[in-house]
């Protein structure tokens, strides 16, 4: 390798032609780009998903890790099984349970964070080209494993009631119908990432039958399931169709994100593809944040915390919902999502999130432009507002700013047009935008 580096270059550049071809799909998501300013304690970050875990109870929690090491430490500090601890497993599945899902522990895979599950799926599944269908918008995390992939994406509508069907259909007649494999449907059915709403119960079986039809798979990503505010879990696709869709879970966000710890629960042949890429990526995962999560699940009532944590996240979404009502501009325009982290905000015509976005954080508040969450360059005219971390004051403080900054963006518009830096006038997000007001 030649040492010598030219004048303008760097060291790092001498590796570019090195890199493997799939190396193009990795790039920086938009919301790991904004972390070093939205951890600023000055900023109202209304941008990051992170789980609020200040009412976990670390005393018990902290009990339950110190018998570990006490009674078990040799085993929870050693390898463990590439699948996962059997313990485990088994209480993954008494969670599944409450979604209707009835399985057994040999065709669960535990992985490091549902972030790993999706990885391994798509590794296991798709050769570079392959499609993968997302709801529009979808989980930039997602987004990116499919990138880095080599994947295409294609995407489907959503509206308040989750993925259209008809646009489901159309979707997958025009890709076959121009040759490509589609691979799986991945799909968030409740309270979604990033656009807050649900799939309908009319629409959950509409969806299972087009893609029994024309042989495709689900990948039903699931770690807001339990975090409704108004009512019991919803019934997970996969409780009504166990041979055509993989389903995801994961602790980080009825426990903590911290032990890294979810699943996947796949058809027995689809489970031990798993277990192989687990074994080739990992060897094992963790087992130490296994068996603290295991303890944690036996010793604590963690059926009546995800309900404080419930009742918590609601209290948050009244309070940015309150807040959006007195302060944003008539032009805008939000859903009310019944659980999870996330609202959907819809911006007048002309305004960018993206361009906009500089001057937010300089009025210290943040949030994540809308085409982070689209693979197509669409979603310019939208963004996330993430609920779950600020308390009730600061998310307030933080929508103030933010309309402080909107109103500001509109004058400049109305005034200078297609000439301001950043306009994007004639460009719309395409996709879910919380299209009627009763979402408001």
């Amino acid at each position: 390798m030649n040492r010598d580096v030219q004048p303008g270059a760097t060291r790092l550049d001498s590796y570019v032609d090195r890199y493997a071809a799939r190396t193009r799909g990795m790039t920086a998501s938009e919301i790991r780009a904004l972390f070093s300013v939205a951890s600023r304690p000055e900023v109202v970050s209304l941008a990051g998903g992170m789980p609020n875990i200040s009412g976990l109870p670390l005393d018990v929690v902290g009990r339950a890790i110190s018998d570990l090491i006490a009674n078990n430490g040799p085993m929870a500090m050693q390898y463990g099984s590439g699948q996962g601890d059997p313990v485990l497993r088994e209480q993954i599945c008494d969670v599944m349970r409450l979604e209707g899902i009835e399985a057994h522990p040999d065709d669960v895979c535990v992985t490091v964070g549902s972030q790993q599950a999706v990885d391994l799926v798509t590794r296991i599944f798709c050769d570079p080209g392959d499609v993968v269908i997302c709801e529009a918008p979808s989980y930039v995390g997602a987004l990116g494993v499919f990138k880095a992939y080599e994947c295409e994406v294609v995407h489907a509508e959503m509206d308040s009631d989750g993925l259209v069907p008809s646009a489901l259909e159309a979707a997958i007649v025009a890709t076959k119908t121009a040759g490509r494999r589609i691979k799986f449907l991945y799909t968030i059915p409740n309270f979604h990432n990033p656009a807050g709403v649900s799939m309908s119960l009319a629409r959950r079986p509409q969806i299972l039958e087009i893609c029994r039809r024309h042989d495709i798979l689900i990948l039903e990503d699931n770690p807001y399931g339990l975090l409704g505010f108004d009512s019991e879990p919803m019934r997970a696709l996969r409780a009504d169709e166990s041979e055509g869709v993989i389903y995801l879970g994961s602790f980080s966000k009825t426990f903590a994100p911290g032990f890294r710890v979810g699943w996947a629960l796949a058809p027995h042949a689809v489970r031990e593809k798993l277990v192989l890429a687990q074994e080739s990526a990992t060897l094992c995962p963790p087992a130490f944040s296994q068996m603290a999560v295991s303890a944690y699940l036996a010793e604590h009532d963690w059926k009546g915390q995800i309900k404080q944590f419930r009742e918590m996240y609601r209290e948050r979404r009244d309070a940015m919902i309150e807040a959006l009502d007195d302060l944003m501009p008539a032009a805008c325009q939000w859903n009310v999502p019944t659980g999870g982290f996330y609202v959907w905000l819809t911006l007048p015509p002309g305004i960018d999130a993206k361009a906009m976005l500089p001057r937010a954080v300089t009025a210290r508040v943040a949030y994540v432009p809308g085409t982070a969450f689209y693979a197509d360059g669409f979603g310019s005219s939208a963004m996330r507002l993430s609920f779950c971390y600020p308390t009730p004051e600061r998310i307030r403080e933080g929508v103030r700013r933010l309309a402080g900054v909107l109103e500001a963006e509109m004058e400049l518009r109305e005034t200078f047009g297609a000439q301001l830096p950043g306009s994007t006038h004639g460009i719309e997000s395409r996709g879910y935008d919380a299209p009627n007001t009763d979402l408001t």
